[in-house]
């Protein structure tokens, strides 16, 4: 998974199964935290920042947090399109 060089970024999960990488950051510097997707199988690459008390389940659960929160993905894109 490509994450960014920022040095306020800390890995708090990481996980890959059958081609997709899920990662879960916390931002030391304004306390966001997002979890990123990289689906290599279907080519879709796509951020949401989530509450900390909903980290764990975007986590587990991204695809379904995505779509619930309005982020729709378009397979082979790698490009996030938002509703």
């Amino acid at each position: 998974m490509t994450t960014t060089t920022s040095n306020h970024l800390q890995e708090l999960a990481y996980r890959a199964t059958d081609g997709v990488e899920v990662g879960l950051f916390w931002n030391r510097a304004t306390s966001a935290v997002t979890v990123v997707v990289d689906d290599a199988r279907s080519g879709d690459l796509f951020e949401v920042e989530v509450a900390p008390q909903n980290a764990l389940d975007a986590f587990h659960h991204p695809y379904a947090y995505a779509a619930r929160h309005g982020i729709e993905y378009v397979a082979g894109s790698r490009q996030p399109v938002y509703a």
